[in-house]
C-alpha cells in the first residue's frame, strides 16, 4: 500500500476525481454531501492494475479550512495536486503549494481536472509556472475529466508508476502515529486513525498516548476495512483501544513507541521554503519572512511557537505545547489567523542549549550553519561532546554499540582526546599545589572535565595521552607524579624498618610527632600504601592486617584477645581495633562473648 493525499483550490474536483477513481464516496457527512463542498478529511481507496494498493487521503480545499488541509497533508508522502481546466492556479492553489514545499514532498502527480470543458494546457502552463523551483515542478502531469472518463487511465498508470518511486518506508522504526480521527465504535470502543509512515504497529502492542503519558492497549487493527493483527508502514490504519476514552484521544495526539519519544518544547530548527512574506510577494522563505508568532504544523498537529532569529535562515522555535519531535521532521510554519505560510523548517536540535551570553544567538547560527538536517551521530557527538543513548534515541539518532563500562554514555573521539589532555594537566596541577593528598578524587577529576558521570573517566584513561594515569582507591593517579615529599616518604621508611623487627609495634603519638608525621602526613602516607590506620593514633605497616590474620590462625580457635595480644607481641591499644579491622574485611568472626575465630 501507498497513500496520497489531494491538494487544490476549492471546487476544483478533488473529490470527484478520488470518487472515479476508487467508487468510494470520501466526503463522510451529510453536510459535506449537501454543499457539494469537502470540510473534513475523507478517506478512499482502490488497487491498481499493478497490484498495488492506493489509499488517498482527500482535504478541503477552502481557505477555512487550512488546518484540516495541513492535518491531511502532514503525514503523506506523496500528493495528487489538483487544478481544473476552466478556472487554473488560484489562491487557495498556491496556499497547498506552500505547504507541501515546506515539507518537501517530491513525489506526486498533476492533475488537470474538467478538461472537458475548456482546453486544459492553459491551466497546465499556469500551474508549471507556479510550481517552478519547488520539489514537484518535474512531477507527471495527467489532463482527465472525471465525467467522460477521458485521461483516467492515464492517471491510474501515472498512480501506479509513483507507488514504485515512493522511498521504503523503515518498517522497524519506532511509531509514531499522528490521530486524524477518534471515535467511538458500540460494543468495541474507541477507535482512532492515522496514516503510519514508520513502523509496524500489532495487535497487543502497549502505545503511550504522548511521551511519558499514560499507555493504551491496541486492542484491534484494520486497513482499508480489513482486520489485521499487524500493520506495517507506510499505512492507513485504525487503531482499536483499550484504556482510553475517544475524547481524550483527539485529532493531533499521538499513539507512540513507550519511552522512545521525548515531549520537545523548544527546537533548533533550518528555515526554508519559498513562502509569501509580510508584504505578500515571494521571499527566499527565510527567518526575515517570518512573523514572531506562528503556528507549526507537523503530522495532524499544531501548536502555537514564538521565534527567534538565529542568523539569516536558523530560528529557536518555542512550543506552546510539546510534541515529539526528532532530528530531521519536517515542520510547516503558518501565520496565526490567516492562511499565509511564510516557508517551512525541519528540525536540527530538539534539544538545544540555553542562549544566555550576550553573542550565544550569533555562534548558535554558526553550529547550526555546519549541522546536518538528517540523524547524524557524528555530528551530534561534535556539538555536545557527550550523549546518552537513551537521548539519543528519542532524538532519532543511530545509536551504536556501547562500552558496558560507560552506562550507556557514549563520547565523541574528539572530545576524549581533548579531555585527556585536560585530565593529565588537571592532575599534576593537584599534585603540585596537594603534595601530601596526590591524586585527584574520581568525583573531582568529574567535573573537572564536564562529564555528566564518572564512568566516562574509564574512556579518557584510554586515550594514549592519559597513558600516564589510572585510578586508584577512588583516585586518579600519576604514575610520573611527583609523590610523596622526601620528609614524609623518609619517616614512613624509618617506620618500615621499625615494622620489619616488630610489625605491631604501633609507635605513640609522641613518637609519631618527633617524625613530623600529622594526620594529613599520616593519611597521605595510608593512601600511598606506606601505614595502615587500624584505629584512632594506631599506625602500622601496610601488611599489618593480613600478617596478623597469618599469625592469629597459628592460635588454637577461638582465642581470646589476651591470648592474641600475647601471640601478636603487642598492646591491647594495638590489638582490639586490630581485631575489629580483621572482623570488618571478614578476616574473622566473633564466637561466644570473648572469643575469636579466624576465618
Amino acid at each position: 500500500m501507498f497513500v496520497v493525499a489531494t491538494a487544490g483550490h476549492v471546487d476544483h474536483g478533488k473529490s470527484t476525481l478520488i470518487r472515479a477513481l476508487t467508487g468510494e464516496e470520501p466526503d463522510r457527512w451529510d453536510e459535506e454531501r449537501r454543499r457539494g463542498l469537502t470540510i473534513d478529511l475523507g478517506y478512499a481507496s482502490t488497487t491498481l492494475a499493478g497490484g498495488r494498493t492506493v489509499a488517498f487521503v482527500d482535504v478541503p480545499g477552502h481557505r477555512r479550512f487550512v488546518p484540516t488541509m495541513l492535518a491531511g497533508i502532514g503525514p503523506v508522502p506523496a500528493v495528487m495536486f489538483v487544478v481544473a481546466a476552466d478556472d487554473g492556479w488560484m489562491p487557495q492553489s498556491a496556499e497547498h503549494l506552500d505547504a507541501l514545499t515546506a515539507l518537501r514532498v517530491r513525489h506526486g502527480i498533476l492533475v488537470i481536472t474538467r478538461s472537458d470543458l475548456l482546453d486544459p494546457e492553459l491551466a497546465l502552463a499556469e500551474a508549471r509556472d507556479a510550481m517552478s523551483g519547488t520539489p514537484l515542478a518535474d512531477m507527471p502531469a495527467v489532463c482527465v475529466s472525471a465525467v467522460t472518463g477521458t485521461g483516467m487511465d492515464d492517471l491510474r498508470a501515472e498512480l501506479d508508476r509513483l507507488g514504485t518511486l515512493l522511498p521504503e518506508p523503515h518498517r522497524d522504526a519506532d511509531v509514531r502515529l499522528w490521530v486524524d480521527r477518534s471515535f467511538t465504535i458500540g460494543g468495541a470502543g474507541t477507535v482512532v486513525t492515522g496514516t503510519l509512515p514508520a513502523g509496524t504497529i500489532r495487535v497487543g502492542d502497549a502505545l503511550e498516548l504522548r511521551p511519558g503519558g499514560p499507555q493504551v492497549t491496541v486492542r484491534g487493527l484494520q486497513t482499508l476495512g480489513q482486520s489485521r493483527d499487524e500493520v506495517a508502514a507506510v499505512a492507513r490504519v485504525a487503531v482499536n483501544l483499550r484504556g482510553v476514552a475517544a475524547g481524550d484521544i483527539p485529532r493531533g495526539s499521538t499513539l507512540l513507541t513507550p519511552d522512545r519519544w521525548r515531549a520537545v518544547s523548544t527546537v533548533d530548527v533550518r528555515v526554508d521554503g519559498r513562502g509569501r512574506g509580510r508584504s505578500g510577494g515571494l521571499s527566499d522563505g527565510l527567518v526575515d519572512a517570518l512573523p514572531v508568532q506562528v503556528m507549526v504544523h507537523i503530522g495532524s498537529a499544531s501548536t502555537a511557537a514564538h521565534v527567534r532569529p538565529l542568523g539569516a535562515d536558523h530560528a529557536r522555535l518555542t512550543l506552546a505545547a510539546p510534541l515529539p519531535l526528532r532530528v530531521g521532521d519536517r515542520l510547516i510554519l503558518r501565520e496565526p489567523g490567516a492562511d499565509r505560510i511564510p516557508g517551512g523548517a525541519v528540525v536540527l536540535d530538539p534539544a538545544p542549549p540555553p542562549l544566555r551570553r550576550r553573542g550565544a544567538a550569533r555562534r548558535r547560527a554558526d553550529v547550526l550553519s555546519a549541522t546536518p538536517e538528517t540523524p547524524d551521530l557524528a555530528s551530534e557527538l561534535r556539538r555536545r561532546g557527550v550523549a546518552h543513548v537513551d537521548d539519543l534515541r528519542a532524538w532519532g539518532i543511530p545509536v551504536p554499540p556501547t562500552d558496558e563500562r560507560h552506562r550507556g554514555w557514549v563520547i565523541g573521539p574528539d572530545h576524549v582526546a581533548a579531555l585527556a589532555d585536560t585530565l593529565v594537566e588537571a592532575v599534576r596541577r593537584h599534585d603540585r599545589d596537594v603534595p601530601l593528598d596526590p591524586g585527584l578524587p574520581t568525583e573531582a577529576a568529574r567535573r573537572v572535565l564536564g562529564l555528566p558521570d564518572a564512568a566516562l573517566l574509564d574512556a579518557v584513561l584510554d586515550e594514549s595521552a592519559a597513558a600516564t594515569l589510572r585510578t586508584e582507591r577512588g583516585r586518579v593517579v600519576a604514575g610520573d607524579g611527583p609523590g610523596l615529599p622526601p620528609a614524609v616518604r623518609a619517616a614512613a621508611e624509618t617506620l618500615a624498618e621499625r615494622f620489619r623487627g616488630r610489625p605491631f609495634d604501633a609507635p605513640s603519638a609522641d613518637e609519631l610527632a618527633e617524625l613530623d608525621l600529622g594526620p594529613r602526613e599520616l593519611a597521605a602516607c595510608e593512601r600511598a600504601g606506606l601505614l595502615t590506620g587500624v584505629g584512632p593514633g594506631v599506625w602500622l605497616g601496610s601488611d599489618a592486617v593480613d600478617e596478623a590474620a597469618r599469625r592469629l590462625r597459628e592460635l588454637p580457635q577461638p582465642f581470646t584477645p589476651s591470648s592474641a595480644r600475647t601471640h601478636l607481641d603487642t598492646s591491647r591499644r594495638v590489638v582490639m581495633p586490630l581485631l575489629e579491622v580483621l572482623a570488618d574485611r571478614g578476616l574473622s568472626r566473633r564466637e561466644g562473648d570473648d572469643g575469636h575465630v579466624v576465618t
